[in-house]
């Protein structure tokens, strides 16, 4: 008896072991699906907004960009695609084990209700119900045998029903065996499309750099114009922000440069601005991060270093950029030969908006946040549209990426 109670014990250990991983299981593969699904979507939008049209039209460095994150996000498709091809692996083998158990539970109960049956007839032709209660020696022994015989009927139903219930869990388990194992052939086949489409960018990607090598000085010179260009928004974005905290200051009777005197109200402002870290809404309504926050080596030449004091935002063609938080406008940047761009301050934070077409708003203007500043300009020669977005503390620069959700 303490033998037989200590079986059950030890298997309802064991099958709520089996099915507590199998709910952690499930959980890290709907995650694992979730984050599939968003790389899938990613590299639609890298191919729809950076590669809309054909890139001879654009700079080397700009087609080298948009190769190199295209595969970067296959790569990390790749990985995650593996992660739950293992983890599929890891449950199927989970319910191979659970399906061996119960066919072995199934067949001692059908063992065991054999044995019932069998044991049942022979009583019945030894001698019926009635005889063997008549047969009672006086009225406790046959009250007695009566429960017995309730009992035995019982436990004959209870064997059944028992029966019944494995069976049932056995059919179940083979038909999650059987999708698992269709979900995982789905993912094999996926990741070995994936791995060709991988294939083809890199050799592309070899391609255009075998051709870049043949032209150095034409690609160094696409370098040059472009770190050129971004020094010089860089410096015009910090001029006016130096200017803004000057001015607000000298109000104030203050002579500091480098950091804003606020208000009650600016510091309201400032410290809703500070706990929404990590969750403000992107300067466009959609979009994907076509290069972020940083120095970064180049591609072909590692000595090379680029340098993004903000993130690059590709969006649709003809998309407005939009204030992320309430604020006020402090200036709009013009800068020689470029585009022009809307900065808004936050208390003691400045959003800056660059590569604008056409600007909505004006210096002194009270913005809301979402609120629409201007039209993003499209590249003629490209196709492409992209928002530089910029943030700044007083005069600190800071990373849009840990501020900006999902940035």
């Amino acid at each position: 008896m303490g033998s037989k109670l200590s079986y059950h014990i030890y298997f309802l250990l064991v099958a709520l072991f089996f099915s507590t991983g199998l709910l952690s299981q499930t959980s890290e593969q709907k995650a694992l699906e979730a984050k599939r699904e968003r790389l899938q979507k990613e590299i639609k939008e890298i191919n729809r907004l950076l590669f809309a049209e054909k890139k001879e039209k654009g700079t080397v460095l700009d087609q080298m960009e948009a190769l190199d994150k295209r595969i970067n996000v296959r790569q990390e498709l790749i990985r995650v695609t593996n992660q739950q091809s293992n983890l599929l692996n890891r449950q199927i083998n989970v319910n191979i084990r659970n399906i061996s158990k119960l066919r072995e539970d199934l067949k001692i109960l059908k063992t065991d209700y054999a044995n019932l049956i069998q044991k049942s007839y022979q009583n019945k032709a030894q001698s019926n119900r009635l005889m063997f209660l008549l047969s009672s020696e006086n009225f406790y022994q046959a009250f007695k045998r009566l429960q017995y015989m309730e009992q035995y009927a019982k436990h004959r139903k209870k064997q059944g029903e028992g029966i019944i219930k494995k069976t049932d869990e056995l059919a179940v388990l083979n038909r999650d065996l059987v999708e698992q194992r269709k979900t995982k052939e789905q993912l094999l086949a996926e990741n070995k499309k994936v791995k060709n489409e991988l294939f083809n960018e890199i050799e592309s990607q070899k391609n255009l750099l075998r051709s870049i090598q043949q032209n150095e000085t034409k690609y160094t010179a696409a370098i040059a114009k472009k770190q050129k260009e971004a020094r010089k928004i860089d410096r015009e974005i910090e001029r006016l922000i130096k200017s803004a905290i000057v001015n607000t200051n000298k109000k104030a009777g203050k002579s500091s440069s480098t950091k804003f005197v606020l208000t009650p109200e600016a510091k309201l402002v400032a410290s809703n601005f500070s706990s929404n870290k990590g969750k403000l809404i992107w300067p466009v309504e959609k979009g994907i991060k076509s290069q972020g926050y940083g120095v970064y080596n180049d591609k072909l030449y590692p000595g090379i270093k680029h340098r993004n004091n903000g993130v690059t935002i590709a969006t649709d063609k003809g998309s407005k950029a939009r204030a992320i938080f309430e604020g006020e406008v402090i200036a709009i940047l013009s800068v020689p030969g470029g585009s022009r761009g809307v900065q808004i301050k936050h208390g003691n934070y400045i959003s800056t908006y660059y590569n604008l077409s056409t600007v909505y708003v004006k210096k002194g203007d009270k913005v809301t946040v979402k609120e629409t500043l201007g039209d993003i300009y499209t590249n003629r020669f490209d196709g492409t549209t992209k928002l530089k977005f910029y943030l700044y503390q007083d005069s600190n620069r800071l990373n849009p990426e840990d501020w900006i959700y999902q940035l």
